[in-house]
């Protein structure tokens, strides 16, 4: 019998190209999960928009709508709890995480970074600005790493990583794409085995009562 799928939220800033991925995957049904709840920092953002044309919430939270970072946190822990959100994926959310909602999920949020962490990774590394470090480092090799979340910019353990070969004539526009192709394929991988980490600890757990 498969277990009760789980509930995801995802957290997007941008066009939420790995949220689609995700949804994608779920839709045809890879993934043992639901996608309850798109949060976004943007209100007018692509993820939101994609997330209210395919029938999932979509949800705008942003700090400033509050009169202190407690309860910024106190409502973004309440939107994810009140719809019995288990797992939480970060997908281009440029904001931290509040300590708070981390600690409420650990091991059980992810994010995917467009670089080898522990290379390029921390504030300020998003975006195409870490594919210009990489290209002004010289490097000869970059790609992606999905990870578990923590306090920290991307200090969580590593998941899963996917190489990307950095070519001689690549700009870091060229860079980039070629990396978000890799992300689309490992995010939707991780999350799989994730679930299946989560379905091994529950089945432990059961047969321990």
């Amino acid at each position: 019998m498969n277990p009760e799928k789980k509930r995801i939220a995802v957290f997007c800033s941008g066009e939420g190209t790995n949220f689609k991925a995700l949804v994608k995957s779920v839709s045809e049904k890879e993934l043992n999960a639901e996608i309850v709840l798109c949060l976004s920092n943007r209100s007018n953002c692509g993820a939101m928009k994609f997330a209210r044309e395919n029938g999932i919430e979509a949800q705008h939270l942003s700090e400033n709508q509050f009169e202190s970072h407690e309860a910024f946190s106190d409502a973004m822990l309440d939107e994810l709890k009140s719809r019995g959100v288990e797992i939480v994926c970060l997908a281009g959310y440029l904001k931290k995480v509040p300590k708070k909602v981390v600690e409420a999920y650990p091991k059980r949020m992810l994010n995917i970074h467009p670089a080898l962490l522990p290379k390029f990774g921390g504030e300020g590394m998003y975006g195409i600005n870490v594919h210009r470090a990489v290209i002004a480092a010289g490097e000869v090799e970059s790609g992606a790493t999905v990870h578990f979340v923590d306090e920290e910019y991307d200090s969580g353990a590593n998941l899963i990583q996917e190489i990307v070969p950095v070519q001689k004539d690549d700009t870091p526009e060229s860079l980039a794409k070629a990396v978000l192709c890799i992300e689309h394929q490992i995010y939707p991988t991780a999350l799989q085995l994730l679930l299946k980490m989560i379905e091994e600890e529950e089945s432990v757990s059961s047969e321990s009562k």
